[in-house]
């Protein structure tokens, strides 16, 4: 299978979900300031990002994890499925895709640490915004993923696209 969470800036909770799916950050605890800010691409990002397909590695079950930043288009995620679709049609792929949105789970001070840091280049700012907003996140974001494995096992689809509304903070 492959995971592919995604969201907005590609740089926060699809990072952070990316490192609960491959158990690199602890589970059964909040999130220290170091080992939120030690989360591989976690706010390391840019806009030139948008789009870019980022390996973080392989699971337990040898399943691949990646993370995509859609930006603000509304056609990205569409158009990964088609092209997902097409090549499992024309090559005879029967691996699982599964796309995870994990912008349900994005709280409002880790919007405001992302817009400062991200696009107003204020880290002084916007870190610790950030950092509180990954600790005020963190179990939504572990449940999110834990529902993703859930549903890729459990699903006869080929091609997955998980929006998680459910998981608003």
């Amino acid at each position: 299978m492959i995971y592919i969470y995604n969201d907005f800036g590609g740089t926060h909770t699809t990072a952070l979900a990316a490192a609960y799916h491959l158990k690199q950050i602890p589970s059964d605890r909040k999130l220290t300031t170091e080992e939120i800010l030690q989360v591989p691409y976690f706010n390391q990002l840019n806009a030139s990002d948008m789009g870019v397909i980022f390996f973080h590695g392989t699971d337990e079950d040898g399943n691949s994890v990646y993370t995509v930043g859609r930006g603000a288009s509304k056609h990205l995620l569409p158009a990964m499925k088609n092209i997902s679709t097409l090549l499992q049609e024309k090559y005879g792929g029967d691996e699982k895709i599964i796309f995870s949105n994990t912008s349900p789970t994005v709280p409002f001070t880790m919007t405001v640490g992302g817009l400062l840091s991200r696009w107003l280049h204020l880290d002084f700012l916007g870190v610790p915004l950030l950092v509180i907003g990954a600790r005020q996140c963190c179990q939504n974001v572990l449940r999110l993923v834990a529902y993703t494995k859930k549903e890729a096992r459990t699903s006869q689809k080929k091609i997955i696209v998980l929006n998680n509304d459910s998981f608003k903070p």
